[in-house]
């Protein structure tokens, strides 16, 4: 089987795990186990926290010391025992302990996945740009399909959102074993201590654009927990309404959510070329500039009929809030670092994303949504406006601190 179709397997059912509970766990925990904006936000942060201690470690034991498809085989392992457990806590300190290590077995597989799909288009002599991004989608579709099915059997609000992302994570470990071999680097870039500690990627700091890069991952990580933690709760908030309460928006709120999908897929087929023609800085702004947009979409947003095309808004400019910054961000890293480095580098650009930004953005974002709430209800258009001001000032800061040189390549055929 083409190398391009074995990973395009792996992608879909990676996703699909993260699809089945990341938008709507927060619904459930909020809406049936009764827990507060802050503590959903707290549960929420156990992936930030896990995102800045496990991706790069598990990045240099798969770079020096164990082949990077054996390790997502394990990590895939934990993640199924612990969502499975997860699903019968009612505890919102015990859930915030056992997402956490879930989180600390999934969040290193996604830098995983991104460094087992490069390191096999490399063996097959494919370009990673241009191959890369069309695999990717499928990890999409995943995400898609499985939002679907969680909202279609009316799972949104209901534990069995963990059993089938349990039961697809011990499917994924078993497929594992069947991925193309990843060899361990032999040769150290250097021989200092820093190297024989697996802390090759940590070299990337000495050189400032890095450095403004990582900064800005880390606070546009932040952004992305935002709308992952209280989106879901935000839609189902609308049932409040008596003029709402049997909308499809209310019955069904994952079904729009996955419209943001949907415009992934458009968004990641023109990474290729727009990545080459304009380069990493331009298409970092405009994603800074979309999340802008999709926070204030969803100021606007209700399900009238006038509301409801401001919330179709929304999900459409995710599609390039995400994929124009998590997507290009990594491709732009492979093509960056040293490939001695590149599982420990991808483990790096996850950590600041999923860890730093993540924790930080879980918790601040579950600050403001209880200051911004009176006796449980929540002001919501003020919330969303206060985060599309904080993308807003973060584009300007952006454009004036980032100093990347693009030369324009030709579009891959």
């Amino acid at each position: 089987m083409d190398i391009r179709y074995r990973l395009k397997i792996m992608l879909f059912m990676q996703y699909f795990i993260w699809g089945c509970w990341l938008v709507t766990l927060g619904a459930y925990m909020m809406r049936t186990l009764n827990f507060s904006g802050a503590e959903v936000g707290i549960v929420y942060s156990s992936k930030g926290i896990a995102a800045i201690l496990m991706p790069g470690i598990i990045g240099i034991i798969a770079d020096k010391y164990i082949p990077a498809n054996r390790l997502y085989m394990i990590c895939h392992l934990v993640c199924a025992g612990t969502l499975f457990y997860a699903a019968t806590v009612t505890d919102p300190t015990v859930m915030f302990l056992v997402m956490m290590i879930n989180a600390m077995a999934f969040m290193p597989t996604i830098a995983l996945s991104n460094s087992i799909s490069y390191s096999s288009l490399s063996q097959y002599q494919l370009d990673s740009v241009t191959n890369f991004p069309p695999v990717r989608v499928y990890g999409t579709v995943g995400f898609i399909i499985a939002m679907w099915l969680i909202s279609l059997l009316k799972f949104e609000l209901s534990s069995n959102q963990l059993y089938i992302a349990g039961g697809c994570s011990l499917l994924l470990a078993v497929y594992s074993l069947t991925l193309p071999h990843i060899p361990v680097v032999k040769k150290a870039i250097t021989s200092g201590l820093g190297s024989k500690l697996g802390l090759d990627a940590l070299v990337l700091f000495k050189q400032p654009i890095m450095v403004v890069f990582f900064l800005f991952s880390l606070m546009l990580g932040a952004v992305l927990q935002i709308t992952n933690t209280f989106g879901s709760p935000f839609l189902h908030d609308f049932a409040r309404n008596p003029e709402y309460q049997d909308s499809l928006i209310v019955q069904y709120p994952s079904l729009l959510l996955s419209i943001s999908q949907m415009a992934e897929v458009c968004f990641i087929l023109a990474i290729p070329f727009v990545l080459k023609r304009y380069g990493i800085k331009t298409v970092m702004l405009l994603s800074m500039l979309a999340w802008t947009l999709r926070f204030g979409f969803f100021a606007l947003g209700d399900p009238s009929a006038i509301g409801l095309l401001f919330l179709i808004l929304s999900m459409i400019v995710y599609g390039c809030a995400f994929d124009f910054f998590n997507i290009s961000g990594s491709i732009f890293i492979e093509k960056t670092v040293d490939t001695r480095m590149r599982a420990s580098a991808q483990g790096l650009f996850m950590t600041m994303v999923n860890g730093v930004g993540a924790y930080f953005g879980a918790i601040l974002s579950g600050r403001v949504v209880d200051y911004f709430s009176i006796d449980g209800v929540k002001d919501w258009p003020t919330i969303w406006l206060v985060f599309a001001a904080y993308t807003a000032v973060l584009s300007v800061i952006f454009y004036f601190t980032f100093h990347y040189h693009h030369k324009e390549e030709a579009p891959a055929c």
